[in-house]
């Protein structure tokens, strides 16, 4: 019997390989009647499509450079989206959410968003191939492959990873410290009385940073729910400190509390009465990367939005 989810990793070296992981397990799903969906970087969704020739019309295809730029945001807009989409039905994705492009900041969120994949699809009828390129990636980065995927597949062979580690454990271990915020960035003592001058303070910031308008007016909604959920949830006081670095204006939001859910944030609510979880669930939809940090003894959570960038959500 085969198991209600699948989650393999294709390594591939060139575009040869690439194509021959892909190709095949795109035109399988067609032939089985699967809905399938591809999210790749764009030149490797040129590729594909290509490839697909006329079959490439009854695929979705996404660059995941656009959709996927914040990881926190593919399990619920990209993934779970496209499944919710066709209930009751067997659903096939290609998701490549870790390229050489991808900064060092930005991988501990990656690693993660991979490992809880396998949290937020257990029991879920869906076949998802996450390509890893062994030859520009970080080897590093290909052994944590073998840890998030429980099937590996290369050029010669498809078999089980003998690394393959509980998703909890992978997202505690990427569960790292920040680096502390620069010397004399600036910072907004929260608490119930200082949410009204969060909003003009993020603006100001914005502003100052070079922030384009209509991101600052994103930048100003995430910092609210953050701020408000410190205030709510995170023990009454929180601080809030932005700076700017290396093309990216970063906002941090610390508190007292404890985000025990690994998938808050990465799980659509869909229950309208609901009252709570979909803080951060916005502010990964709003942001171009969120890094968490959260202990019994305090989180922090960290937003960064490039400055020279206009949002383009999933």
């Amino acid at each position: 019997m085969i198991d209600d989810f699948v989650h393999p990793a294709l390594l591939y070296r060139d575009d040869e390989e690439y194509l021959a992981g892909t190709v095949p397990f795109v035109r399988e799903g067609l032939a089985a009647g699967e809905p399938v969906a591809v999210a790749v970087p764009g030149p490797n969704l040129a590729l594909i499509r290509e490839a697909l020739g006329a079959d490439a019309e009854q695929v979705l295809l996404r660059d995941m450079t656009v959709v996927g730029r914040n990881p926190g945001r593919i399990i619920p807009t990209v993934l779970l989206a496209f499944a919710n989409a066709h209930p009751g039905r067997r659903v096939r994705l290609i998701g490549e959410p870790i390229w050489a492009g991808r900064s060092a900041t930005e991988y501990p969120a990656c690693v993660q968003h991979e490992a809880l994949i396998n949290t937020a699809f257990t029991g879920r009828p869906a076949t998802i191939l996450c390509p890893y390129n062994v030859a520009t990636l970080d080897p590093a980065w290909v052994d944590d492959a073998y840890r998030t995927h429980p099937i590996m597949v290369d050029p010669t062979r498809r078999y089980d990873s003998a690394h393959y580690d509980d998703p909890l454990a992978v997202v505690a271990g990427y569960n790292r410290p920040l680096p502390e915020p620069p010397p004399g960035a600036a910072s907004l003592a929260l608490d119930l009385f200082a949410l009204a001058a969060v909003r003009r303070f993020v603006t100001e910031q914005a502003h100052r940073a070079g922030l384009p308008p209509e991101r600052v007016v994103d930048l100003t909604i995430a910092i609210t729910e953050l701020a408000e959920n410190a205030v709510e949830h995170g023990g009454g006081t929180g601080r809030l400190t932005i700076w700017a670095d290396d093309g990216q204006l970063v906002c941090q939001v610390a508190d007292s509390g404890y985000l025990r859910d690994p998938l808050a944030g990465r799980i659509p609510v869909t229950d309208r009465t609901a009252a709570g979880g979909r803080g951060l669930l916005l502010v990964n939809q709003l942001a171009d990367l969120v890094r968490v940090h959260s202990t019994p003894g305090g989180t922090s959570t960290r937003l960064h939005l490039y400055l020279d960038s206009v949002a383009e959500y999933a």
